[in-house]
């Protein structure tokens, strides 16, 4: 049976909320919350927080999680995950942010499937529907899916472009949700690669792996992400959590 590490990269100096990984959310950390959701994923056999910071690692092994200490140079999450890979004994890692409170266990589970029923799949992600107006927004990544299911690009841009305008019906949008799923050796050996092109105008990392010729699975789901960038986005949970 494959072993599948959840992985979720936290660090202390978030640009534009710094500490939210352990801002209090009804009680708990914001990082607590994360864990608790994904230890729910019936696939993973393990959820290890990877942190470059001591009161990170020091509050998530007080409420009984797991913390590995980083090197605090890392540019990425994914830099920082792939350096707590090296030393797992796993076939595959899923990645989520440790921004990510609300995170479905079920959406979890839809990524990692086509990597565990196939085993040419070498990469998967995430993608939900995106109404038309929020297209525009660039800090909503939006993704073009093939008929064969993976992903053809990655953009802050609207993709795809309707040139003859939308024409009514369901919203053409869809917004990449950034939770990931590698083998090992894949998320290793994109570590290493130096930053493409597309990539860097694009400030997208996933491009990387597309520009090597990596091909990534895209599971869709219907629940939208919401991460917490900003201190206005954790009230915006609370009250969802509030009901």
């Amino acid at each position: 049976m494959m072993r599948v590490v959840g992985l979720i990269p936290a660090r202390y100096a978030s640009k534009r909320f710094p500490g939210k990984a352990l801002a209090d959310l009804w009680g708990k950390p914001l990082i607590q919350h994360v864990v608790e959701r994904a230890s729910q994923a019936r696939g993973l056999s393990e959820v290890v927080v990877a942190t470059d910071d001591v009161r990170i690692a020091g509050a998530v092994r007080a409420f009984g999680g797991t913390a590995r200490m980083t090197a605090a140079r890392h540019p990425s999450g994914t830099d920082r995950i792939a350096e707590v890979a090296r030393d797992l004994a796993c076939d595959l890692v899923n990645i989520q942010g440790g921004d990510e409170p609300l995170v479905d266990p079920a959406d979890i589970d839809a990524a990692v499937a086509p990597l565990l029923a196939d085993p040419a799949i070498l990469m998967g992600t995430l993608a939900c529907p995106l109404p038309l107006e929020q297209a525009v927004d660039p800090n909503a990544v939006k993704v073009v899916v093939g008929t064969n299911g993976f992903a053809l690009y990655f953009s802050r841009s609207p993709i795809p472009y309707l040139r003859d305008g939308h024409g009514g019906g369901a919203s053409p949008y869809l917004l990449h949700i950034g939770l990931y799923v590698y083998r090992r050796e894949v998320l290793l050996r994109l570590a290493s690669l130096p930053p493409t092109p597309l990539e860097e105008r694009e400030r997208l990392e996933q491009l990387r792996a597309l520009e090597h010729g990596i091909a990534i699975r895209v599971a869709l789901t219907d629940h939208p992400s919401l991460g917490v960038d900003t201190p206005e986005d954790l009230e915006r949970v609370r009250q969802m959590l509030a009901g």
